[in-house]
């Protein structure tokens, strides 16, 4: 008997490659929609009544920051109601709720409205998170790396196609009506997640409240701290260099180029992450999670050094790419740790856990950044996010050893 056709059969039997696919385009577009203002918010901001430079800066980043804000406490929330009502539920929720919050945002008349639609927006949405979730639970553990890989170069593909296309579109339509071709193509995100995912039916105990919460059934909790702490590390490594970027461009290159070359420097680690995600995480998948995530540590820390010491634009490029490289397969790794060491039905809590210390990473790290580099010297925030990094690598062989 062909024991291995047979069990690859098995494992490509069910809908969980439909459901990838339409995660994948949901995750692209609702991250699209929510970075896609970045280009223009400052005009925006304008338009809806701040006056002078510093009203104008100051309402940009409290707008931009307020969906991450809400996003962030709410992740748990939301992940907790996957487990006991459904994870197809929640994206349905998630998607028309964006759709709505997007359309409204280009209706907005003040900038106060403009930051509670963005909180609204942060509230009502987590499409990416739900995914996360939805494709980690039905996906057989054999494939998880790889899935995981692939939905996560669709989320991060959002994050760097976003700006490009609110750099595009709001000269050819108008700021409002790029919100509302935003909202109707989440609303295609949508109808495409109430008609084509496909969810196993839910276990009776799933939908019942657990005294004492999810963590009670947690029987080994080193690997899920281990995991949080991890997802808290790679974003902090990403996000430090933001506030300090056009900067330390501006020593390396001619005036005329320093925006250009700052921008491609952030998008650098993007694509990295982009093109790698999907591989690492099948390399994953044969070798080990934890190997992977401690092995991308470790050489993330490696490349952050001579980051601090490049002289030209093009070297902080490629090794912003590189690391971007070593990265991707962080996330993917990251969800699929925590899929296999926790029960099924408290997974979405515990992954809105994961997805709540990430967007506290994306806090942290430019404010540490912004505040290392104006005190102590940019490459200091270097060579320190450099330390973080090893730290974490060595933390988690020490956990993988201990297990």
């Amino acid at each position: 008997m062909d024991m291995t056709g047979d069990r690859e059969a098995i494992i490509d039997a069910g809908p969980w490659k439909r459901n990838l696919i339409v995660c994948v385009f949901g995750s692209f577009t609702t991250i699209m929609a929510m970075t896609l203002l970045l280009p223009f918010l400052p005009i925006y901001v304008e338009q809806l009544g701040a006056t002078d430079h510093a009203a104008i800066v100051q309402w940009s980043g409290i707008a931009y920051g307020a969906t991450f804000f809400t996003a962030a406490l709410t992740a748990p929330l939301w992940g907790r109601l996957a487990d006991r009502y459904g994870r197809k539920l929640m994206l349905i929720r998630a998607s028309l709720g964006m759709a709505v919050a997007m359309s409204l945002i280009g209706m907005a008349h003040s900038v106060w409205q403009l930051v509670a639609l963005r909180l609204l927006a942060g509230l009502l949405g987590g499409y990416a998170s739900g995914s996360m979730v939805l494709v980690a639970a039905q996906t057989p553990k054999a494939r998880s790396g790889w899935a995981l890989g692939v939905l996560s170069a669709g989320i991060m593909a959002g994050n760097l196609v976003g700006p490009l296309v609110g750099g595009v579109l709001p000269p050819l339509i108008g700021i409002r009506s790029t919100f509302f071709l935003a909202g109707a193509v989440i609303f295609v995100t949508f109808l495409g997640t109430t008609f084509f995912i496909r969810e196993e039916a839910r276990p009776a105990q799933a939908r019942a409240r657990k005294p004492g919460g999810g963590w009670s059934l947690i029987t080994d909790k080193l690997p899920i701290v281990a995991m949080l702490v991890t997802g808290l590390l790679l974003m902090v490594a990403q996000m430090s260099i933001e506030p300090i970027i056009t900067v330390y461009v501006a020593q390396l290159v001619e005036p005329p180029r320093v925006t250009f070359v700052a921008g491609v420097v952030m998008s650098a680690a993007a694509l990295g992450s982009i093109l790698s995600s999907s591989q690492l995480g099948r390399l994953a998948d044969r070798i080990g999670h934890w190997t992977v995530i401690t092995a991308s540590l470790a050489v993330s820390a490696l490349l952050l050094i001579p980051q601090a010491f490049v002289d030209s634009g093009w070297q902080l490029i490629l090794l912003r790419f590189l690391m971007g490289l070593a990265l991707g397969g962080l996330l993917p790794c990251i969800a699929a740790v925590i899929r296999h060491n926790v029960p099924e039905t408290i997974a979405g809590g515990i992954l809105g856990y994961s997805v709540s210390a990430q967007y506290a990473g994306q806090v942290i790290g430019p404010l540490a950044g912004g505040f290392v580099g104006g005190h102590i010297g940019m490459r200091a925030v270097f060579l320190g996010t450099s330390a973080l990094m090893a730290a974490g690598a060595i933390g988690n062989f020490i956990a993988t050893k201990r297990r």
